[in-house]
């Protein structure tokens, strides 16, 4: 029988913290239907979707440090945080199947790359889904010791009200200093 899983990866744009990645072997009983693109759920119900596939299913995280960011590059540190996903999974799989159309180097997997696979493979969109939540709940978190930067809304990303809040608290150790506009500070 073959044991597809599923990757997927979050946080390439943001300018905060480490990106992450999840791996997704999903149970045949799990409905398949109701698993979309992360980024087409509202917040509460990639959530709810996220307890059902990790009940579901299983699944690992990988992600890959502000400092690999920066020592790598985006790219390759989203690659590495897919290969920690993988390789962290309870049970080898047959293929994976990797949202997108760059692979991560792992000896003795087979991999494909799918684009947009999160829109059409469960096993890519519930990776999606559980790295969204995994990363954004991560965030907010961090948001909490880091007050004004409004993390806990906009998970680090280059939106007005965090651009304002670099501007009048300067950036912080989390932030990505070699991406635009941070880079400029």
């Amino acid at each position: 029988m073959k044991i597809i899983a599923g990757v997927d990866e979050v946080g390439r744009g943001s300018l905060i913290g480490p990106v992450y990645a999840a791996a997704v072997i999903l149970n045949s009983s799990i409905d398949k239907k109701i698993l979309k693109d992360s980024k087409k759920l509202t917040k509460r119900k990639r959530e709810k979707l996220s307890k059902y596939i990790k009940k579901n299913s299983i699944w690992s995280i990988g992600k890959a440090s502000v400092k690999e960011i920066e020592k790598n590059n985006i790219l390759n540190a989203s690659l590495l945080a897919m290969k920690r996903a993988v390789v962290k999974l309870k049970k080898k799989p047959t293929i994976v199947l990797v949202d997108g159309n760059k692979l991560p180097k792992i000896k003795n997997y087979k991999l494909n790359s799918v684009i947009k696979g999160d829109q059409i493979i469960p096993s890519i969109s519930a990776a999606s889904i559980i790295a969204k939540v995994t990363r954004d709940n991560s965030i907010s978190n961090l948001g909490k010791k880091y007050k004004g930067y409004f993390w806990d809304i906009n998970y680090g990303y280059g939106t007005k009200q965090h651009l304002k809040a670099i501007k009048k608290l300067g950036v912080t150790v989390h932030h990505r200093k070699t991406f635009s506009p941070i880079n400029k500070y």
